[in-house]
């Protein structure tokens, strides 16, 4: 392949794939399987291991997130991030339209924008790479989530060259859309986790994580509205918007200029019934005076701009009756309450169901029997209760008791204290946890069960094929009568039966997160088994020894001895175990490259340009070095990148520990 080739086609397959890499993580709807995706990933890290002067900073080969953060650093804002006013009817506009009028005269246009729910965010960018992102804190500081925001695909980490200047400052907004909010607050159901309310909750619950790992495999989106230079480059906001833009920033395009007042109210009207078709939340619409020199004219009071103004929607409400409340089993035993309503029209959709969450809100709220009640959908994906209207209660009607009996198999329910929802501790005998265990155990996170959907657990359930996760393995005995049955056909029950047995070679933290334990996730279990190596290591650990492990709190370790204390569980266990499920880690030979770094102790800390913090620990074990898990005296030398922890830092330089970079580090590698 020639030059010129390579370099069409590395670009070619770098925009294809951040399209894609945006579609999976931030919109959650994929358009490619992930084995074509991997095949085409593959293809353009060989072009550009072998032509890397076409690579993109900003490849989709350059993984991101890894860096553990345990405290965020407080910066002073260059230009503050003062809030803006806000305004709640037509008239309140027109007021501050008269303002400035009376200031700068009548010739001057808005720019209308898209008020985003989300959490603001100052982004500072050197020579075209990311250098610095900050929330908006007091407005005058806030914390530096540097490391978690260069996990978000649609902010870039390194701007292909252009006309800006060497340092600026852009401010945007950081959300989540509804579709990969609803995914993600399903997961956290799934392990016992309290469901957050609305999607700006998750975003900002999120960036403030410690874990960037952790923070990228949570779908975080960005537009950019606004940017800050030291010298003014543009006339206009407006001329600004296009030039982030065609600098590769994420703007949003429903961004409108306006003439005069009537014109925003126009397009106001427009988005209060047009909002609910996007695909994230806004809860109102942002006007700015255009020009950056009527800005200035215009300047600010304490806490706000005098040139920009927010309008504010009325949140969506009605009014409705309550017929009656029905409760849900999930498959970890959590028991959620659920108003049934008479069908209203709301926000677009017809609601006929609402969550009461628990106990606590039925409390809240005071309901009876047949009350008349106002609910709202607001920045909340699923309609809430958010009062009665008492006045028309019948002086007859009951209180809503919250029900002491699981409604599936009649379990006592328990509420442990300190939590708000109250659980079935029946796991092995209630049908919904039974059957959603089993969902868990076969989804591609966990045994990624070919042929087996959930659909098909629920019939098997219901016909007696299978009463627990391990008579999955036992289905092969049953071959003759499911071909009896509806919509089994051969062909199926082989590809089902075939994807059960290659299951069986699923590596043992796949096991361990299938098994459904309450708080016990993706990343807790990759954790227990690289610590406890083995299942039965793992079942002798006392709520001590399991807190030992790095982020496993009392909560998940009193859960997992909660779990193995039930003899049916252990039951289970050696079932599977007998079947030849992987209840041991896979133990990864290291071929030692040199031991150029032998009896050496390492920490690595930090973003890193060239390598990922995997990267430079696989070469530290490759050539003999050993990673720590914590600065102590015993450690040799930290390995630190950008915006590493101030804690960590100090820690070092108390104990007196080397601190070295990454390219020392590699010298170090070729030293022998």
């Amino acid at each position: 392949m020639s030059p010129t080739e390579a370099k069409n086609r590395i670009e070619a397959l770098t925009a294809e794939l951040k399209q894609h890499n945006y579609n999976y993580y931030v919109l959650a709807m994929p358009t490619i399987t992930d084995m074509d995706f991997d095949f085409k990933l593959k293809e353009l890290a060989e072009l550009e291991k072998q032509f890397p002067e076409f690579a993109d900073g900003d490849s989709p080969t350059q993984k991101v997130g890894g860096d553990i953060t345990k405290e965020f650093e407080t910066v002073k804002h260059q230009w503050p991030m003062l809030s803006l006013g806000n305004t709640y009817n037509e008239q309140e506009l027109i007021d501050f339209d008269e303002r400035v009028r009376k200031a700068i005269g009548d010739d001057f246009e808005y720019v209308c924008e898209l008020k985003f729910d989300g959490l603001s965010m100052s982004l500072t960018y050197q020579n075209g790479k990311l250098e610095r992102a900050v929330t908006r804190g007091d407005g005058v500081q806030g914390d530096d989530v540097t490391t978690n925001v260069r996990t978000i695909q649609s902010i870039p980490k390194k701007l292909h060259p252009g006309d800006y200047p060497d340092h600026f400052e852009i401010r945007g907004e950081v959300f989540m859309h509804r579709k990969a909010f609803e995914k993600l607050n399903n997961e956290r159901i799934e392990i016992g986790e309290q469901p957050y309310a609305n999607p700006r909750n998750f975003a900002s619950g999120t960036i403030k994580m410690q874990d960037s790992a952790e923070v990228a495999k949570r779908p975080l989106d960005s537009f950019q509205y606004f940017l800050y230079t030291d010298k003014q480059l543009f006339k206009t906001h407006w001329e600004s918007l296009n030039a982030v833009k065609s600098w590769g920033f994420h703007v949003c395009e429903h961004t409108q200029l306006c003439r005069h007042i009537d014109e925003v109210l126009a397009f106001i009207a427009v988005w209060d019934k047009k909002r609910f078709d996007l695909s994230y939340d806004i809860d109102g619409i942002v006007l700015k005076v255009n020009s950056l020199e009527q800005q200035q004219e215009l300047g600010f009071t304490a806490k706000s701009p005098r040139w920009a103004i927010s309008y504010k929607f009325k949140a969506q409400s009605v009014e409705t009756i309550l017929q009656s409340v029905s409760y849900q089993v999930g498959r970890t035993g959590s028991v959620t309450p659920v108003a049934n309503l008479k069908p209203v029209l709301l926000a677009g959709t017809t609601v006929k169901r609402a969550s009461l969450h628990n106990a606590n809100e039925i409390l809240r709220l005071d309901l009876h029997e047949g009350d008349s009640v106002y609910v709202e959908k607001g920045g909340e994906i699923i309609p809430k209760i958010t009062g009665v209207n008492v006045a028309k209660r019948q002086s007859d009607a009951k209180p809503i008791d919250y029900i002491t009996h699981c409604p599936e198999c009649g379990t006592e329910l328990v509420r442990k204290e300190g939590e708000a929802n109250h659980y079935c501790p029946n796991d092995e005998g209630c049908p919904p946890q039974i059957m959603g265990k089993m969902q868990h155990f076969i989804g591609r996170k966990a045994m990624n069960i070919d042929g087996l959907g959930d659909e098909t657990i629920v019939t098997l359930y219901e016909k007696g094929f299978i009463k627990h996760i391990s008579d999955i393995y036992e289905l092969h005995t049953h071959a003759d009568e499911l071909k009896q049955m509806d919509r089994f056909g051969e062909r199926s029950i082989t590809n089902m039966l075939e994807g059960i047995e290659q299951s069986k070679k699923m590596p043992f933290e796949k096991v361990l997160f299938g098994m459904g334990i309450r708080y016990v996730g993706e990343t807790v279990a990759k954790k227990l088994v690289a610590y406890f190596k083995n299942i039965d290591a793992l079942m002798k650990a006392s709520v001590e020894e399991l807190n030992a492990v790095e982020e496993i709190g009392p909560r998940i370790a009193e859960s997992l001895v909660e779990y193995w204390a039930d003899p049916q569980h252990i039951e289970q266990i050696e079932k599977l175990r007998a079947q030849g499920l992987q209840m041991v880690a896979e133990e990864k030979e290291v071929v030692l490259a040199s031991e150029s770094l032998s009896g050496k102790t390492f920490i690595i800390s930090g973003v890193f340009e060239k390598y990922s913090r995997d990267e430079l620990k696989d070469m530290i074990e490759q050539n003999g070095g050993k990673i720590l898990s914590s600065i102590s005296p015993k450690l040799n030398y930290l390995v630190a990148g950008d915006n590493m922890g101030p804690a960590k830092l100090e820690k070092a330089n108390k104990l007196n520990i080397p601190i070295i970079s990454d390219e020392e580090l590699l010298k170090m590698i070729a030293s022998v």
